[in-house]
């Protein structure tokens, strides 16, 4: 039988190799590094001067570099602060030369990060985009737009120029958090210690101190959850709550989670967190950092605090944490808030501020309103009394006509509450120079329950290591009783995909 024959296929013409110079160049490993990473810095900036020019809270710099999207996190976050820390020449710059037309207007946030690659970057060759080669073609214009501004403002030479611009170096040690469901303190210290000088906090159960400056973000304890990069204030609030185990704790503005995956930590993964967060990207951001902690008590609910049913499914927390959106002044070196447009100048946004202070006594009130919880904390990353000490007093009636007095966090710290009403010696506070950020803490206690009258020992333990038990804690005192009543403000179902309210209800 005759074989069929194969049809026959015309050979496909090689293609011709071309020399044109047009033609897009391979990159090589640290220039695709480098494009990338722009691209990257671009998106965070464009969210945190987009947040600032709406006046809305966003995270942090750090937090939104950190986020598992962000691949090249180390360059990104170097980008993104020191294009910060530059912005104000940077839009000079661009000015003078005339650059941001009406094309590149719309992705300004990366020519703003290119623009500090020209005119104060490493010498990288700007190839790999169309923005980049725009820049390159107007680097001698930006130069000279530079050196104009440099003899405009009478400095010596640029060195001297920019150094107008930054803010003074704040160095702090850094902490970490040992995640205990996953890893015991004296192992994170011998892991650690391979690599770092470490030692165990003095004051705060589990936390590590690491000299400034230590670069973590790769470290596999951090990318296993083992432990949490945390500062000492923050790590102190989930400590002062003090949830046992088997109780049920509701989170009430909860991300990006550090403390709600803290205090699963402290009730070694037993009874049942509800950690509550309205923003959708902040929540799914909270579901990121419960995953890594490997906590199995923790319940995500993305709605909004003010919209719980407080005799609803929720009715039985023993115990609450109220971390509400605030100014972030007490970190906003940290942050580089105060690079941000808004912040440029010495007027205080009182508008705002007044806005978050309602909100953090209506929610403040809200959490009274549980009828079983027995253990409140307020806390806020804020220097303004407007904040922290005027809603603690603006609350206290309520909070006394539903049975709560204020308790003395940690009393052998010695920083407390600004003296502006009798009791404020109960509060605490931690300055942003002296102990490098600035929070704010004020512990409700229900007069009567079984962790009132534990207050004395539980506390002493939270106090733990301090000076190896030596020395000698302050007595508890309680504010006085007024018996006076203000209404509750919410009593409604929890309807979290219908409720809509600005991003006063999400942290800074």
């Amino acid at each position: 039988m005759a074989r069929d024959k194969a049809p026959s296929v015309k050979p496909k013409p090689k293609p011709k190799q071309t020399t044109d110079k047009s033609a897009k160049p391979r990159l090589n490993n640290a220039e695709r590094s480098a494009y990338f990473a722009r691209r990257e810095a671009a998106k965070v900036l464009h969210t945190v001067l987009q947040g600032d020019a709406n006046r809305q809270a966003v995270a942090s710099i750090k937090s939104l570099v950190y986020s598992p999207s962000i691949r090249n996190k180390k360059a990104t976050f170097a980008l993104v602060c020191q294009t910060l820390k530059h912005l104000i020449i940077i839009k000079d710059v661009l000015e003078i030369a005339n650059i941001l037309n009406s094309k590149w207007k719309r992705q300004e946030e990366l020519i703003y990060i290119i623009a500090y690659d020209v005119l104060f970057g490493k010498e990288i060759s700007l190839v790999g985009g169309d923005a980049e080669k725009f820049l390159a073609c107007r680097k001698d214009a930006m130069q000279s737009a530079l050196a104009k501004l440099v003899v405009r403002k009478k400095a010596k030479n640029i060195d001297d120029f920019i150094a107008l611009y930054q803010p003074p170096d704040i160095t702090k040690p850094c902490y970490v958090r040992v995640n205990t469901l996953k890893l015991d303190v004296d192992s994170a210290l011998h892991e650690l210690g391979k690599q770092f000088k470490v030692q165990k906090d003095d004051m705060i159960p589990h936390l590590l101190v690491l000299p400034p400056h230590t670069d973590l973000h790769n470290h596999s304890l951090v990318l296993n959850g083992s432990i949490f990069v945390q500062g000492k204030a923050s790590s102190m609030v989930a400590a002062v709550l003090d949830p046992k185990p088997g109780w049920e704790v509701l989170d009430a503005c909860s991300a990006p989670g550090n403390k709600t995956v803290h205090l699963a930590a402290l009730m070694k993964g037993k009874g049942k967190i509800i950690a509550c967060e309205l923003n959708k990207d902040r929540a799914k951001r909270l579901e990121d950092t419960v995953r890594l902690s490997g906590a199995a008590n923790i319940e995500v609910l993305h709605g909004d605090f003010l919209n719980i049913d407080p005799k609803g499914p929720f009715s039985k927390v023993s115990a609450i944490l109220l971390d509400p959106s605030c100014s972030g002044s007490g970190t906003a070196a940290q942050r580089l808030d105060h690079l941000l447009p808004s912040r440029t100048t010495d007027v205080v946004d009182t508008e705002r501020l007044n806005k978050l202070a309602a909100f953090q006594k209506k929610a403040l009130a809200h959490a009274l309103s549980f009828p079983a919880v027995k253990r409140i904390v307020y806390s806020t990353c804020s220097i303004n009394q407007i904040e922290n000490e005027d809603v603690v007093n603006s609350i206290l009636p309520l909070a006394t006509s539903n049975g709560f007095q204020l308790a003395t966090p940690f009393p052998q710290w010695q920083r407390r509450g600004l003296p502006v009403f009798e009791g404020s010696e109960h509060l605490l506070r931690t300055d942003p120079v002296e102990d490098k950020e600035g929070f704010f803490i004020a512990l409700f206690v229900k007069k009567g329950s079984e962790k009132n009258s534990e207050e004395r020992s539980g506390s002493r333990k939270l106090a733990g290591s301090l000076s190896n038990g030596k020395g000698r804690l302050k007595r508890f005192c309680h504010v006085n009783k007024k018996n006076l009543a203000l209404p509750v403000f919410y009593r409604g179902i929890f309807k979290p995909w219908l409720h809509t309210k600005s991003s006063l209800t999400r942290k800074t």
